[in-house]
């Protein structure tokens, strides 16, 4: 069997109220949360088997310019749906604007950004 991706772990500014929009849009829970590293907090938010680990480090954290300019920069996290149209309603309703819509192959896509910055790409596979 190949490796698989368990999780991946970004700095957020308030980890309850990403991992809540997460719940609402892509039907996740939170799977643990509790104290961290540098007396920040994390939450785990996503399935039984993958998930995100959404880190606060206790003090105000910095944000960097475009990540698609850093060495060792997120550029983005992708995630698979079954209702493409059913979750760009979700994503609206947290606030957030879908953008860079396609059609391509195998399926369709858009992008939205989070209230960090943090650009999303959802896909659904035909």
């Amino acid at each position: 069997m190949p490796a698989q991706l368990e999780h991946a772990n970004f700095t957020v500014s308030d980890p309850a109220a990403t991992a809540a929009w997460m719940q609402d849009v892509f039907g996740w829970h939170i799977r643990w949360e509790g104290d961290a590293m540098a007396g920040g907090h994390t939450k785990h938010v996503g399935t039984e088997d993958r998930y995100v680990a959404l880190y606060n480090p206790g003090r105000t954290a910095e944000a960097k310019a475009s990540s698609y300019h850093t060495l060792g920069g997120l550029n983005h996290v992708a995630v698979v749906v079954d209702d493409i149209d059913a979750t760009e309603k979700a994503v609206q309703a947290q606030g957030f604007v879908p953008e860079n819509h396609a059609d391509y192959e195998p399926g369709q896509r858009f992008y939205f950004h989070d209230a960090d910055g943090i650009e999303y790409e959802v896909v659904q596979y035909d």
